[in-house]
């Protein structure tokens, strides 16, 4: 059974873990006879965000207290992440990964990544271990490694900040997986585009089994 070790970014699609990519990421790695463990970084995050009108309101809230909530309890501190003990790495979207575990929804190509996010990234990299990302997180990929070869899907912004941190992007539309050969990374573009929840899903599925694929 090969593990995977799951970073979440909060709990809410605009200001943290999107929670369907999360959840169907977890359902997706048990349906193909895997298993995980989910880690999120002790900070707070940038802001919380009334998830009925899309406004930022006046409260703080931790992103390891917050993703707690998808992981049912059952969560580490990202600053524990040993890869040694994992197979596999993954990062499923939303904002929070963007205005949480780095600040590139601010500072676009010149984003700085949250120190153990950058660890994790760079750990499991050079174990030759599969990383794979969803939604808004190949950002991260672009921005920790070298010449990271991900997907999106097709915004134009963010396709811009990618190639601006050196990284090269793949235009995709749903359930498409790219894998950087090179770097060993997997990237699916999820809620970038305009989906639904069984596209989500299919998304989830494709980039799984495509990182289990690669083991074999």
């Amino acid at each position: 059974m090969k593990k995977f070790a799951v970073i979440l970014a909060g709990n809410g699609v605009f200001d943290g873990a999107e929670i369907q990519e999360a959840t169907l990421t977890l359902l997706s790695i048990m349906r193909h006879g895997g298993s995980y463990e989910i880690f999120a970084p002790n900070i707070n995050q940038h802001h919380v965000i009334d998830h009925t009108k899309g406004e930022a309101v006046n409260e703080t809230r931790n992103v390891l207290t917050e993703s707690a909530r998808i992981a049912r309890g059952n969560i580490k501190s990202l600053d524990q992440y040993d890869e040694v003990n994992f197979d596999l790495l993954i990062i499923p979207g939303g904002f929070g990964v963007a205005k949480n575990l780095c600040d590139f929804a601010f500072k676009g190509a010149d984003c700085k990544v949250d120190s153990d996010v950058e660890h994790a990234i760079r750990s499991t990299h050079a174990a030759g271990k599969p990383i794979g990302a969803l939604c808004i997180a190949p950002v991260l990929l672009a921005r920790v490694l070298d010449k990271a070869r991900v997907t999106i899907g097709e915004e134009e912004g963010t396709i811009a900040g990618i190639e601006g941190m050196g990284g090269e992007h793949i235009k995709t539309t749903h359930g498409e997986v790219i894998h950087d050969t090179k770097n060993n990374l997997f990237s699916t573009p999820c809620y970038m585009l305009d989906a639904n929840i069984l596209q989500i899903f299919e998304g989830t599925e494709n980039i799984i089994k495509a990182m289990l694929s690669s083991l074999e």
